[in-house]
């Protein structure tokens, strides 16, 4: 029943935003028939549409991950596009470099990226053990760090000088993912990883103390859970997730070599996930997969009518604060009249 209130809580908040989108689009003299027809069809209308949009959901699906199992064990952990963007850097440099068979090297790419990323995000759980250090503070600093550090990366000693723009050579050709029916198979490990990470948060004994440490923090304390030890463990799981989505962006992308603004926001994208799925992994895998459509589907939309790909943007922050404010309105009016229920009965009986 509470999954269900839920649901109805998220489809009728994305109506209201796309309703509340509609009149904008309207009043810049644009059917918005045509707009919402172009974004369907360019994101989901078609197999390759399709295929498209789950390959453009794969890193938000993976640093929405990240955002949602940090937040709900009360690590905030903003780090998500710092850990993409190391996971990615160190991805492309060893694929230029490392010589290893296709079937063995993607795989260590793919873990060695991913440790990059949790390495990254282990930065911050040393601060904030060793000098107790608020990890929302340098995960978030971290980021400028990664940005410029990347830049000069691929700026310098591992330019290549054939490219139009910073980046490094292509990687070898043995280590791009194959695509399976369109669908590229990073997608198939993003969904894998999501699965599993769902297991583990909900199945696991490690998965619930994170868990208690989010809902109580003094009672998981008092209860015997490692709270210290426990944060620096989601730190580096949470940097893990991010990482593999920059070493799978790399390996699965289309560019398949680390390029100047291949970050794009997917890492504030993950944050926005992580938030208005409340923190639920599941449901964060699919609003990645949703935010991927109407990503993938902006730039047709904007090929097809007059308004610009940068719309999608105004729906997705209308999105998110429908769905937020909506699920808090429910929750702060349901908690009052249940309060007044229950006061009008004990002094009813009395």
């Amino acid at each position: 029943m509470r999954k269900l209130k839920r649901i109805g809580i998220s489809l009728f908040s994305i109506f209201a935003a796309f309703l509340i989108s509609a009149i904008f689009i309207a009043i810049q003299n644009t059917s918005p028939a045509s707009v919402f027809k172009a974004l369907y069809q360019y994101s989901t209308g078609s197999w390759f549409s399709l295929s498209s949009t789950l390959n453009t959901a794969t890193p938000l699906i993976l640093t929405g991950i990240s955002a949602a199992i940090a937040f709900s064990s009360n690590v905030v952990n903003l780090g998500q596009h710092g850990q993409l963007l190391v996971g990615a850097v160190t991805t492309a440099i060893l694929g230029v470099y490392l010589d290893l068979p296709g079937w063995i090297g993607v795989p260590v790419l793919v873990i060695l990226g991913s440790l990059a990323g949790a390495l990254w995000a282990g930065i911050s759980a040393l601060f904030k053990k060793y000098y107790k250090m608020d990890e929302f503070i340098t995960t978030l600093m971290l980021n400028f760090i990664s940005e410029y550090l990347t830049v000069y990366l691929v700026t310098y000693p591992f330019l290549d000088k054939k490219a139009y723009v910073p980046a490094t050579a292509m990687i070898k050709k043995t280590y791009f993912m194959p695509d399976v029916w369109g669908i590229n198979l990073s997608f198939l490990v993003a969904t894998f990883v999501a699965m599993i990470s769902y297991w583990f948060i909900g199945k696991t004994k490690l998965g619930y103390e994170f868990r208690m440490m989010g809902h109580n923090p003094n009672f998981a304390r008092v209860g015997g859970c490692r709270t210290e030890e426990n944060a620096t463990l989601v730190l580096l799981y949470t940097g893990f997730l991010s990482g593999l989505a920059g070493a799978l962006l790399i390996l699965g992308g289309t560019q398949h070599r680390f390029m100047k603004g291949i970050g794009a926001n997917f890492g504030w994208d993950g944050v926005m996930l992580a938030i208005i799925a409340n923190n639920s992994v599941l449901e964060t895998f699919f609003y990645g997969i949703f935010f991927g459509a109407l990503k993938n589907g902006a730039i047709g939309m904007e090929f097809e009518t007059s308004v610009p790909s940068e719309f999608v943007m105004f729906l997705e922050a209308v999105i998110v604060l429908s769905v937020v404010s909506v699920r808090s309105a429910i929750e702060y009016y349901g908690q009052k009249i249940n309060s007044l229920i229950k006061l009008k009965k004990v002094v009813t009986e009395k």
